[in-house]
């Protein structure tokens, strides 16, 4: 892959969490191609070894783990075999999370008459389940590999963690509560951790990317029949000043950035919003 700088992560291991996905298999490449030591850890284990393979046609040394970031005998058990394959982790990506149909709105706005149209689902309707399974998947999903992998890193120099928060801990979207309030946390435990691990040398950041398009998000945004933005796309356009979506290789400068300790060793406690400039604009 194409980098836009170079750093020294020889002889550094970095396990990345929620890595058989596009956007972290995307961050994984860049740590491999700047010498680290890749563990590709996700839920779906085929789906962390393809990325793991990948890497390692390209030269890299990299392993695939099946780990449920929910659990913490399965993060156990994957720190383990990280250990033993590659050594103690240096630099842990936490890059897990994701939203859930069941904490999300139909509409923007409620207006009273939504309480009678069944079609729609209004703050009211909101199933806890949803909202708990959004929550668990961001929050703990960062919290629990954090108290596993930090383990690996006490006593040892050079060491941090990256979590991935998101612009709507900035600003928060209409229709996903959940998932804005998930990333508020998260942004709220990376200042928290940098506080609680500072006097271990362990810094800790995040990234919070704004609107990209993927081939998750791309039938929300794009419209199959016309191949025009559908009106969210369109809200969202309008309100980034730089009028466009962004690319996920736009995303690596930051990561790497956050990752040397050379370049960024005086930071710590940081989130860093890339979108565009979305969460500066007022609308107006």
């Amino acid at each position: 892959m194409k980098l836009p700088f170079k750093i020294d992560l020889n002889d550094k291991v970095a396990v990345v969490t929620g890595g058989g996905g596009v956007l972290c298999a995307e961050f994984a490449a860049a740590l491999a191609a700047n010498g680290a030591r890749i563990a590709v850890l996700d839920l779906n284990a085929e789906a962390a070894e393809k990325v793991a393979a990948k890497l390692r046609e390209e030269g890299a040394t990299a392993i695939g783990v099946g780990a449920n970031v929910l659990e913490r005998p399965s993060l156990e058990a994957a720190a383990e075999r990280v250990a033993k394959e590659l050594g103690p982790c240096d630099l842990l990506l936490n890059g897990a999370g994701g939203n859930h149909p069941k904490g999300t709105t139909t509409r923007d706005w409620f207006e009273p008459a939504d309480l009678v149209d069944p079609s729609l689902t209004t703050f009211f309707d909101l199933d806890p389940k949803g909202i708990e399974f959004v929550f668990n998947l961001n929050f703990l999903g960062t919290l629990l590999p954090t108290q596993v992998f930090v383990q690996q890193m006490i006593g040892r120099a050079g060491c941090s963690i990256i979590n991935v928060s998101s612009m709507n801990a900035f600003r928060p979207l209409t229709r996903i509560p959940a998932y804005s309030g998930a990333k508020a946390a998260v942004s709220n435990f990376t200042q928290w951790l940098a506080v609680h691990f500072s006097k271990v040398g362990i810094r800790v950041n995040a990234i919070a990317p704004g609107f990209f398009l993927s081939e998750q998000n791309r039938k929300l945004l794009i419209d199959e029949a016309t191949g025009e933005f559908t009106p969210r796309a369109q809200k969202i356009i309008d309100h980034t000043p730089m009028g466009r979506f962004g690319e996920s290789r736009e995303l690596v400068g930051t990561l790497l950035w956050l990752a040397s300790e050379e370049a960024s060793g005086f930071v710590n406690g940081v989130v860093v919003p890339v979108d565009g400039g979305f969460s500066a604009y007022s609308g107006v």
